[in-house]
């Protein structure tokens, strides 16, 4: 919403051609169009950067004077018209979804999730689950379906980070303002402002909403720091992904009773929920309750109608990553819902627990999830496997195989993840209808036709802006730690344009394994610092707060850096967000993933640097079994599960520093007299025809429209819901 400054600006006679601005600020289609996000750095470059590319908070800031220029600036206002026809083109076209069930199905689809990753501007996210939920959004927002988003306005976000001069991590947050955001506030029939309440054991939790729009999908955010409540409530909704238990278990509630009757509030026909992963689950709870209270169905009978229409997607193989609470503080908020269901609190309990006549077992969230759903997946092929083992016991008697839990393996949002120039490249080359058929095999066999030189050049192009934003975000970080001007000036010496550039992104959580490369330093300094053939490392990414394993790699792979001999040829880059991300995937040669298999789920980060011709070099874990074809990259070993020992480690170490020695560092210093990598290239491309096609967000939500969504929405028909 823009201040006096920028919108109600706009209503000025003198600046009356530039009112679209505010229209397309106010819905973040702008943030996966490249002619949209372009517009809006035209206002002012300076403050589009202080703001991290947020148009709402540069409209607000803006001095009339530039906008009385910008009204005047005929180019610009042409560009304006394209963009705002661009948009209203896209919001009023027709649709897949409308295409192909538009008349059939009517009802929506709920879809609950504990962050979002929708763009740097909006830090409301921590990591790959909320990059996987915006991604989806975006995704149903171009195929037309008939999808509401529900998630949690955090206010100061997630962790931002510094980094010291020892390494260490240290935490710091943003206090977002709501005016800045491109969202408005949540109102009833009579313009006042929405309150719902929220039973919270022997209190009561007050939230308000916001609307945001994301395309075509109206996304809402509850919002607890409002005057109504105490202040431990207010600061449920302050900081995402707390420590405290009893803290978290009531952000929980929020996310999946608060999002539960917000929708109800707000008569949204809903007829299925998904729930992305554990987080939301208690608003099936929620359902379930409401069932048997107020339309006298038993226990049994409204799991299994609340099953019937529910879906479940669980994102993590890792044990720890799977939410459970103390049993007595389930009783203690929870108690209200075990009293409407007329249970007792063993069987309430059970919901929760594996075994369910286990009164030692804590309450998790997964199996709650798991039983309140009939739809279940993980996010790969590999990952649906290693679930249905985990959680085979909560079907007693069931073998593995007959394990009821399926696999969709994830996508990502192509326009969001794309460098522009890369775009206009495929755009040149692919068919003219590309982006609609993206999960087509045949729409990408195009790329073969790009001529080498032309998309070698531009990689280089990419790799050069990805160094020169790397050692802007150095100068800075040393700026800000009073480094000596000799300091600062070396950065220009750090990195090297034209050496074989790896990637390496994440959160750092132990299992993924981030100095994994280090385990032998002396090896290691042979490959990087070689006369002829140099190689250079970039490294992204945060630990958890409460997670010390994670920020003692962290500063592991800070001393590395800053080591004599690796000085040169290994950064640490400071705060990790998407724009971040959006520089490594697009400029790396080689994207380095390294976790203990089984445990990544599906690491979509992966999939990114193959939209611009990058090449991964990964243990067979999560996605990239399903992907590999002994042409579009390389393996780090044979597809074995990681016992959990050091000689696991070191065996997987060694298998990394064989393959780039005698693999990926020769082919890619093997030059023509012309000086182009031609079967480097040849990769490149390989990789760019095979893994877009069936790596991407659309194919990926028509999948569970097809698998899921639609089914379960024609047994809600069926029901009458």
């Amino acid at each position: 919403m823009a201040g006096p400054r920028g919108a109600n600006a706009l209503k000025n006679t003198r600046t009356g051609d530039l009112a679209p601005l505010a229209e397309l600020a106010n819905n973040l289609w702008w943030s996966w169009n490249a002619d949209a996000a372009a517009l809006f750095a035209l206002l002012d470059p300076r403050r589009w950067r202080e703001t991290e590319h947020n148009p709402v908070a540069v409209l607000r800031t803006l001095p009339a004077r530039r906008l009385r220029q910008l009204a005047t600036d005929r180019g610009f206002r042409k560009q304006l018209r394209l963009v705002h026809q661009q948009f209203r083109s896209y919001m009023r076209r027709p649709t897949w979804y409308g295409g192909k069930y538009g008349r059939s199905v009517r009802s929506k689809i709920a879809y609950l999730c504990m962050e979002y990753a929708l763009h740097e501007s909006l830090p409301i996210y921590a990591g790959g689950l909320g990059v996987l939920a915006g991604d989806h959004v975006k995704a149903a927002s171009d195929l037309g379906l008939p999808l509401v988003g529900v998630g949690i306005f955090w206010r100061n976000g997630y962790v931002r980070q510094h980094v010291g001069r020892k390494g260490t991590q240290h935490d710091w947050f943003v206090d977002l303002c709501a005016r800045d955001m491109p969202m408005r506030e949540v109102t009833n029939r009579a313009g006042r402002s929405l309150r719902l309440r929220i039973p919270l054991g022997r209190s009561t939790l007050v939230t308000r909403a916001w609307r945001l729009d994301v395309g075509r999908v109206p996304l809402f955010l509850l919002d607890t720091d409002i005057p109504e409540n105490a202040s431990q409530h207010r600061r449920l909704s302050h900081r995402l992904y707390c420590n405290d238990r009893e803290e978290r278990l009531c952000q929980e509630i929020l996310l999946g009773i608060g999002g539960l009757r917000l929708l109800q509030a707000l008569r949204i026909p809903v007829a299925v929920y998904h729930l992305n992963e554990g987080h939301a689950a208690f608003a099936s709870l929620d359902r379930v309750t409401q069932l048997v209270a107020l339309e006298k169905h038993s226990l049994r009978q409204a799991v299994r109608i609340v099953a019937s229409t529910g879906v479940f997607t669980t994102h993590t193989p890792v044990p720890a990553g799977n939410e459970a609470f103390d049993p007595a503080l389930i009783e203690k908020y929870l108690h209200a819902h075990r009293r409407k269901l007329k249970t007792d609190s063993r069987t309430f309990l059970a919901l929760g627990r594996v075994d369910p006549d286990s009164e030692s077992e804590p309450y998790s969230m997964t199996p709650l999830a798991l039983r309140l759903s009939n739809y279940r997946n993980g996010v790969s092929a590999l990952h649906g496997a290693v679930a249905r083992k985990m959680w085979q016991n909560v079907w007693p008697g069931r073998t593995i195989d007959r394990t009821p839990i399926g696999s969709i393996t994830n996508g990502i949002h192509l326009r969001t993840w794309m460098h522009p120039k890369m775009g206009d490249l495929l755009d040149a080359y692919l068919p003219a209808d590309w982006d609609e058929k993206q999960d087509q095999a045949r729409t990408w066999a195009a790329v073969k036709k790009i001529p080498d030189a032309a998309l070698w050049e531009l990689h280089q192009q990419l790799r050069q802006d990805l160094i020169d934003f790397v050692r802007d975000r150095m100068r800075a970080q040393l700026r800000r730690m009073r480094a000596p001007a000799k300091q600062i000036r070396q950065v220009d010496s750090i990195l090297d344009h034209g050496a074989l550039t790896i990637g390496f992104a994440r959160r750092f959580a132990p299992y993924k394994r981030a100095a994994l490369i280090f385990t032998d330093p002396n090896r290691l300094a042979r490959i990087l610092n070689h006369s002829t053939r140099p190689v250079q490392i970039l490294f992204a990414g945060k630990a958890h707060p409460g997670d010390s394993g994670g920020g003692d790699i962290i500063a592991r792979i800070e001393r590395f850096a800053r080591s004599p001999r690796f000085r040169r040829r290994v950064v640490l880059i400071e705060d990790y967000t998407m724009e971040v991300a959006r520089y490594l995937v697009s400029g790396v040669d080689l994207w380095l993933n390294t976790p203990r298999r089984p445990q990544e789920a599906s690491g979509t980060s992966g999939m990114k640097p193959t939209l611009h011709g990058g090449l991964n070099l990964s243990i067979l874990d999560g996605w990239w079994p399903e992907a590999f074809d002994g042409r579009n990259g390389w393996t780090i070993g044979p597809a074995r599960d990681h016992r959990g020992t050091q000689a696991d480690d070191r065996r997987d170490a060694a298998g990394l520093y064989r393959t780039l020695e005698r693999d990926v560092v020769p082919l890619f210093y093997d030059r023509t007299r012309s000086g182009l990598p031609r079967k480097w290239i040849a990769r490149m491309k390989h990789s760019l025809a095979t893994i877009p096609s069936a790596f991407n967000a659309d194919r990926m939500v028509k999948e569970y429209f097809r698998k899921y969504y639609l089914p379960a929405l024609r047994t809600a028909r069926r029901l009458g819901l």
